[in-house]
């Protein structure tokens, strides 16, 4: 199955409530995140980035331009549509858009069964193990 097209989009585009429909999907129904967590003020300044295949939004991702970093989060792929690459695709396109801006330093922090995937994009997990909303994970960031 070819790759999805991905782009990034302004949060308040159709595109956009179509990525925050899909991020509830993931994190609010299945995996118990509280809503007033998932959803932040972050949303409204960071960029947005959708996968779409056959018409629809399966996969999102945002990047937040910090002083110390650019931060990665919000990584989420519609359930049918997990272990086909979208995940990786959306993260090499947005580190293509973020080191295109001038940005060179990354973070992130992964769920501890993502962090294999991030490991091969260039990220070194560091500190202890974090828990957020009731799932393990590790911080990590490259160099």
């Amino acid at each position: 199955m070819p790759l999805p097209l991905i782009v990034a989009v302004p949060i308040a585009s159709d595109l956009g409530r179509l990525a925050l429909a899909l991020r509830h999907e993931v994190f609010v129904l299945e995996q118990n995140v509280p809503e007033a967590i998932e959803r932040d003020a972050h949303d409204a300044t960071a960029v947005h980035v959708v996968a779409i295949a056959d018409g629809d939004v399966v996969g999102t991702l945002r990047l937040q331009k910090l002083p110390e970093h650019t931060k990665f989060g919000r990584v989420a792929v519609r359930r049918e549509r997990r272990g086909q690459g979208i995940a990786r695709a959306m993260m090499l396109h947005a580190l293509h858009l973020a080191r295109g801006a001038g940005e060179t330093r990354f973070a992130l922090t992964a769920q501890l069964d993502k962090v294999g995937l991030y490991e091969k994009l260039g990220f070194v997990a560091y500190g202890d193990e974090i828990e957020i909303s009731g799932i393990r994970h590790r911080t990590m960031k490259t160099y």
